[in-house]
């Protein structure tokens, strides 16, 4: 895959500060949470990119290969706490706008896990993960993680 333009070139005054708002929006929250956002939204985004790099970062910082694998699965998955839970509903019905019927069960359950600071940041964490997921998939970006532990 070969990337049509490397944004950080074309605007980079914009994606100096979009990747700036990038970093305080994800560190908002807990990191494996984050994570799980992340790799959800991009899954339903069908960002390969995001997903590689976003399944390497949560593997970094401890998440366990199960959680990673049931994502796709989440909501028939025993692994996941309720809060957790309550994210990925959300990160759910906010990817998926056009099914409206989620929404309001997903907010229920999130205002039971979330305090309305909380909401906020989380739906940061998403609307910022959708719009990483756009760059990569619209410029065909691509970013190559280090080895492995496996691999080595």
């Amino acid at each position: 895959m070969t990337a049509k333009l490397n944004p950080y070139t074309a605007a980079p005054t914009l994606m100096k500060q979009w990747t700036a708002m990038s970093f305080a929006v994800n560190e908002s929250l807990e990191a494996s949470l984050v994570e799980l956002v992340k790799i959800r939204a991009s899954q339903i985004n069908r960002c390969a990119n995001c997903i590689n790099m976003h399944t390497f970062e949560a593997r970094e910082k401890g998440e366990t290969e199960q959680r990673i694998y049931l994502l796709s699965a989440w909501q028939e998955a025993p692994c996941y706490t309720d809060r957790e839970r309550a994210a990925l509903a959300w990160t759910d019905a906010l990817v998926m706008q056009s099914d409206v019927h989620n929404h309001k069960a997903a907010h229920t359950a999130l205002a039971e896990h979330f305090t309305e600071e909380e909401q906020v940041k989380l739906t940061l964490v998403i609307n910022v993960i959708n719009g990483w997921n756009r760059f990569a998939v619209g410029f065909d970006l691509w970013y190559d993680n280090p080895p492995s532990k496996a691999a080595a």
